[in-house]
């Protein structure tokens, strides 16, 4: 196969990139290998749960990277007002809601393609942001995302099926 007929695969950000996390930051990394053999593609951290505000951003940089994408594929219930589609750099992005959890979203290009992205939640500390992101796009990651948020302190853990959330204080607790 000739060098032109390589297809284009995600390639990694420039490390300067991660030096500077803030919170609240959208960040993107995707992972280098061409056998995308690990369980995540990549990894984001949006500023808010806007989906209408953060998905600009996002498909700007994975166009760059990995060409026009078609539709975006997330947890309704962990977005705020979720559209079915919007127009980005004048392509037309179909969102489908799916019950993926809100520590994911499927990005399709073309018509079979996707990427399987960690969102590491908006309030998430840069330092606990970075080792998720960092850890989802590990070659050999077998590990799903909502265990890479717990273990790296990105998010709270979930609670079993049917246990008990744990009681918050008491009326004569101190806050």
């Amino acid at each position: 196969m000739a060098d032109s007929d390589t297809p284009d695969f995600p390639k990694l950000l420039p490390e300067e990139v991660y030096q500077a996390v803030k919170p609240g930051m959208a960040f993107l990394r995707l992972e280098t290998t061409r056998s995308r053999e690990g369980v995540l593609d990549g990894a984001w951290w949006p500023h808010s749960r806007n989906i209408g505000a953060e998905l600009p951003d996002l498909i700007a940089a994975l166009t760059e990277h990995l060409g026009p994408i078609a539709r975006v594929g997330l947890d309704a219930s962990a977005w705020e007002e979720l559209p079915t589609r919007l127009i980005i750099d004048d392509r037309v992005v179909h969102i489908d809601s799916f019950p993926v959890g809100d520590d994911t979203i499927l990005i399709t290009r073309g018509d079979q393609d996707h990427f399987s992205l960690l969102v590491v939640p908006p309030q998430a500390t840069p330092e606990a942001a970075y080792a998720a992101m960092t850890r989802a796009v590990q070659a050999d990651n077998v590990t799903r995302a909502g265990q890479i948020l717990i273990d790296t302190g990105s998010s709270p853990p979930r609670p079993a099926p049917g246990a008990e959330p744990p009681a918050g204080p008491g009326p004569g607790d101190a806050a």
